[in-house]
C-alpha cells in the first residue's frame, strides 16, 4: 500500500493495475462473470470455495476502491492547483 507522500496519479495507476491483475486471476479461477459490482460480491461469496482466496478477493476489492477514491481526490487537487496558478 502506498504511503501518503507516494500518492501520485502514476503510482496509484500502477497499484490499480497490480490489483486488477490479481483480481482477474481470481475472476478467471472461479468463473466470476457478473453484470454488476453488487452481483460480483454475491457471486464471489457463492463461488470462491477457498477462504484465503475469498479474503484476498475482498481485500483487493477494498484496496481498488480506496485507490480509486484517492485518484479522484488527487486529480481534483491537481486541477484546483492548476486553476489557481493560472489566475
Amino acid at each position: 500500500m502506498l504511503k501518503s507522500d507516494e500518492l501520485t496519479i502514476n503510482n496509484i495507476r500502477k497499484e490499480l493495475e497490480i490489483i486488477s491483475q490479481k483480481l482477474i486471476i481470481l475472476i478467471n479461477k472461479y468463473d466470476l462473470s457478473a453484470t454488476s459490482q453488487l452481483e460480483v460480491v454475491e457471486m464471489a461469496r457463492d463461488k470462491i470455495t477457498d477462504k484465503d482466496d475469498y479474503i484476498l478477493f475482498l481485500e483487493l476489492s477494498l484496496e481498488g476502491r480506496i485507490y480509486g477514491e484517492a485518484a479522484t481526490a488527487v486529480e481534483k487537487m491537481e486541477a484546483e492547483q492548476a486553476s489557481q496558478s493560472t489566475h
